[in-house]
């Protein structure tokens, strides 16, 4: 059995067996049960920070040219450091990689069938994705399920560790609510390849499709949906709490789905596109409502409230 299962058998408020019993039963140090990890510090925090934003402008970046910027701006950090903190934020530096390695038979993997594919049709092809959140004492996850016909954000939610049994909750929260996608889209995260995962999304008859490995622009979509959600939303407000952050997203995927005009979509919302009904054109000369307006003032405190959503976000752990 993994340590991590065995480390959930301990029970520290066992009326009978302490502690030192059950690690010796699970054959655990009990040096395990009693650590506690230690948080970033401060300076990484702030570097993890410039990491997120600089991969929107350099992805191609790797350790050295990231090393001699960080030194620019007054950090002296080693390459291991950096490292670490690249694996992080999820830095995946793109370039073109001989094929020196070949993938190992036993994993489970699955073919990418989005190649040549027409998505036609709202519901047809969704992708789900990961992304590093900055915060002002901290860092979290975020991840989304995108409808790639029409930009619709169908689930998001927003977590302290990537486990696949969050990513479950979001898909499953999306389909109650908006039905079953013919496809469903990742990369090849170990949260996407879990066997729990992969059981549930076959089991609710959706077809699971993998982007090659370091292929970034296979899951294009919601990659360019981080972008957004970063640039004109994350970058311009340091939330301090989980709270603020989950009101601040809300307000914002609502925004995105129902009131921001995507070029690709020929200046149509999202929800136009995704159930098919034009929004009522406003006559000549009439104010905006107050709910196309969002400041950050707003978004910080929660002062307005939706009477409705059409993002599904479980509880934080």
């Amino acid at each position: 059995m993994p340590l991590k299962d065995r480390m959930a058998l301990i029970d520290c408020c066992h009326p009978q067996l302490s502690i030192a019993a059950q690690c010796k039963m699970y054959s655990i140090h009990r040096s395990n049960v009693y650590y506690r990890p230690i948080g970033e510090s401060q300076e990484n925090l702030a570097i993890m920070r410039v990491l997120d934003e600089q991969y929107m402008n350099t992805p191609f970046y790797g350790v050295l040219r990231l090393r001699i910027l960080l030194r620019e701006l007054g950090y002296q950090v080693n390459e291991k450091r950096i490292r670490r903190l690249m694996r992080v934020v999820g830095w995946k530096t793109v370039y073109c990689k001989p094929r020196t390695t070949r993938p190992n038979p036993v994993a489970l993997k699955y073919p990418y069938l989005l190649t040549g594919l027409k998505v036609t049709r709202p519901n047809h092809v969704w992708e789900i994705d990961i992304t590093y959140v900055p915060m002002k004492d901290g860092f979290m996850y975020l991840c989304a399920v995108i409808d790639m016909y029409s930009r619709f954000v169908v689930g998001w939610g927003v977590n302290n560790q990537m486990t696949a049994e969050w990513c479950i909750d979001i898909v499953q929260s999306a389909v109650d609510t908006y039905g079953k996608p013919e496809i469903l889209n990742s990369d090849q995260g170990s949260q996407f390849t879990a066997d729990a995962y992969t059981k549930k999304v076959k089991g609710q008859g959706v077809r699971i499709s993998m982007d090659g490995k370091g292929r970034a622009i296979d899951n294009i979509f919601i990659e360019r949906l981080w972008r957004t959600v970063k640039y004109e939303h994350l970058y311009r407000l340091k939330y301090d709490n989980v709270l603020a952050l989950l009101k601040g997203l809300r307000r914002f995927f609502l925004f995105y789905n129902e009131q921001r005009f995507h070029q690709s979509l020929d200046y149509k919302t999202p929800i136009e596109i995704y159930t098919g009904i034009n929004k009522p054109q406003p006559l000549r000369g009439a104010t905006l409502a107050k709910s196309t307006t969002v400041s950050a003032d707003e978004i910080l405190s929660g002062i307005s409230n939706y009477s409705h959503t059409h993002c599904q976000s479980p509880n934080v752990s």
